[in-house]
């Protein structure tokens, strides 16, 4: 026996064949004209040739007229007369077969598709006459289709849309809109409905049923559809009683929602602490929006939280109002909203009193603004005249607007006012902060700008508890000035703040270095030793109550 042989058959290995011709479908354009679609053999031939250019997509629901034969044999099914078949497309058994060419009709096409039998199975379930192995034939004419979404991407939420405007806008969580709806139990039985001008609610907060928010945020304003939804999206286990006048409705109904988005107002919160907000009515056109120091134009009408109007203007004949953004022109709230906008934007801006006339009683020629009054300002962005950048100036101009931002900044740092300091300081180094142009001169002057500008700022950063930014401000001025014993010690500050207690002790000692007899260095290091005491005691304690547990 040969011992390095297995005892195997033999494999058999087929030659190889020539490389087979990649499959390009036809996909027919004149009438008469027959095509392969698919590498199944799906077969289509255009009768009469459709409208416009959208198609269907699988999951939409299609209004067809049809007749459906078995090639060489006789008509099996067909819609009735005046009765078309509504179906979704890819889901029904009988043009299911199909699907790859009906998601390539017009509105109002007529096709015949020859349908091979492996696309066909099962069909005889139904149709028990039709042979097995059968090629069938379908007459197809598209009526019309609504798109179908799955809103939730689980089946608890399908929307058909049965028409949607041109606006690309869609409206956010965040935003408000206006809606109308009617809900009905699947026997059509209405058990709510909305009034007659909608009703107006935060996505955020919902209102009726979980569906309607999950719904809006996929619509564009003007938008109709119908939701047909689950329980756990609708009303639940514990259904609703009845109310207004309306049906209860029972637990663990499937309901529609003939739903409408009539408008959206996009909200947008412009302090941090929200107390400032504005819902943009109609978007304004472009990208720019004004900077600080921009001469702005705008149209309002101001009224309390009753309506009563206290002060306008732009409207009946009156002047615009003209000012420049961020320079305490205006109260405070407008001009932040303010310099959020683009030309052309309408907005409504709700002001709460920190940003507006506080707790103080102000008289305007209108009415008398009580303390504590929250203001509604309706405000056109009608145009504005941006700062000149610094691109667009000569070297010494970039100078004296810098020298003049810094002084603006040092005069709002003195009232307390470190936000409006902060803008200043950044501003002023910006311009100066590309030097290809300066001479030798105004080179020292825009060093000398960007340096204090920026240890400047971050004394702002600090006050505003922005310890980071504070510490990037000083590390950009050490790239400058490796020795600044300000930008050291302002960096310890804020390292000491965000607890990078080594990184303090590093710039600290360097300080210390430059000038041994600083008291302010000095007194900074005795309170970072004391930290890191406080520190070490309270990891300790920490770790001992962790091994005493264990």
């Amino acid at each position: 026996m040969d011992l390095e042989m297995d005892d195997i058959d033999e494999q058999i290995v087929p030659p190889k064949s020539d490389k087979e011709e990649e499959f390009r479908p036809y996909y027919p354009e004149k009438v008469d004209e027959e095509g392969v679609i698919t590498k199944t053999g799906l077969k289509k031939k255009l009768v009469k040739i459709g409208d416009g250019w959208d198609a269907p997509e699988e999951g939409d629901e299609i209004t067809v007229n049809y007749k459906a034969t078995v090639v060489g044999g006789e008509q099996f099914a067909a819609s009735a007369q005046g009765e078309p078949l509504v179906v979704i497309v890819g889901k029904d058994i009988i043009l299911k077969g199909c699907k790859e060419g009906i998601i390539t009709m017009r509105k109002g096409e007529l096709s015949i598709f020859t349908v091979p039998p492996e696309l066909s199975e099962g069909i005889q379930l139904q149709y028990p006459d039709i042979p097995q192995n059968a090629t069938l034939q379908f007459e197809v004419e598209l009526l019309s289709w609504y798109k179908v979404v799955d809103v939730c991407e689980d089946g608890g939420v399908f929307k058909k849309i049965l028409s949607r405007s041109e606006v690309f806008e869609r409206a956010e969580k965040k935003d408000e809109v206006t809606v109308k709806f009617e809900v009905t139990l699947e026997d059509g039985t209405v058990v709510a409905k909305s009034p007659e001008e909608g009703v107006e609610f935060l996505v955020n907060d919902g209102h009726l049923c979980p569906a309607i928010a999950k719904a809006v945020v996929t619509m564009r304003k003007e938008e109709k559809a119908i939701l047909r939804v689950e329980p756990e999206y609708a009303f639940g286990s514990t259904g609703r009683p009845a109310q207004d006048g309306l049906s209860a409705i029972p637990p663990n109904a499937v309901v529609n929602i003939a739903l409408e988005l009539v408008s959206f107002k996009l909200l947008e919160y412009i302090t941090e602490d929200m107390l400032v907000i504005k819902k943009i009515t109609i978007p304004g056109v472009g990208f720019e929006k004004p900077n600080s120091g921009t001469t702005a134009q705008i149209r309002y009408i101001a009224k309390l939280a009753d309506g009563v109007i206290f002060d306008k203007k732009g409207h009946d004949e009156e002047d615009l109002l003209e000012f420049k953004v961020d320079e305490e022109e205006i109260i405070e709230g407008l001009d932040l909203a303010v310099a959020t906008m683009k030309r052309g934007e309408f907005a409504l801006v709700i002001i709460n009193p920190e940003y507006g006339y506080g707790s103080s009683e102000t008289k305007t020629k209108f009415a008398v603004v009580p303390p504590n009054s929250i203001l509604h300002y309706e405000v056109e962005m009608v145009g504005f005249t941006k700062v000149t950048e610094s691109w667009d100036m000569e070297a010494a101009q970039k100078l004296e607007y810098a020298a003049k931002r810094k002084e603006e900044g040092n005069v709002y740092f003195k009232d307390g006012k470190y936000k409006r300091a902060s803008l200043r300081y950044d501003m002023a180094a910006k311009y100066v902060e590309f030097e290809s142009t300066f001479d030798e001169e105004q080179k020292k002057a825009g060093h000398f700008f960007k340096v204090t500008c920026q240890l400047n700022n971050a004394s702002c950063k600090i006050k505003l508890k922005e310890f980071r930014e504070a510490a990037a401000l000083c590390t950009k001025v050490l790239k400058l000035e490796p020795s600044n014993i300000k930008a050291l010690f302002r960096r310890a500050q804020a390292y000491m703040e965000t607890i990078d207690l080594d990184l303090a002790e590093l710039d600290l000692k360097k300080a210390l270095e430059i000038d041994p007899d600083n008291r302010e260095v000095t007194t900074q290091m005795l309170r970072l030793k004391n930290l890191r005491t406080f520190h070490d005691k309270k990891d300790a304690a920490l770790y001992a109550n962790m091994m005493k547990k264990l």
